[in-house]
C-alpha cells in the first residue's frame, strides 16, 4: 500500500491498524478491543485492501457517536480510514 507522505502514519495520537495481519478469524474482536482501548482525542489509523462497510455499520451501531469515522484514502486494494475516539 502506497502512502501519502502529506499524512502522517505515526503521530503521538494516531496509532496504525492493518487488518491485512489479522486472521479472518478475529479481526471484528481485535478492531473492537483496540478501539476501547483509545482515549478521548486519539485515533487508530486503519488500513485494509477492502471497504469494511458491514464492520462500520457494526461500529457506528456500537459505539454511536463516540467514534467519529473519515476516509483517508479509499481506493481499490487500499482503504485508509480513521476512527478517532470523541470526547
Amino acid at each position: 500500500m502506497t502512502q501519502d507522505a502529506s499524512l502522517p502514519m505515526f503521530d503521538q495520537h494516531v496509532y496504525p491498524f492493518d487488518a491485512r495481519g489479522v486472521s479472518k478469524r478475529f479481526r471484528h474482536a481485535a478492531i473492537f478491543g483496540a478501539l476501547s482501548a483509545l482515549h478521548p482525542g486519539e485515533t487508530m489509523r486503519f488500513c485494509n485492501d477492502h471497504d469494511p462497510l458491514p464492520l462500520l455499520a457494526q461500529i457506528e451501531a456500537h459505539f454511536g457517536n463516540q467514534v467519529a469515522i473519515a476516509y483517508v484514502a479509499r481506493e481499490p486494494g487500499e482503504i485508509v480510514i480513521d476512527f478517532q475516539i470523541q470526547g
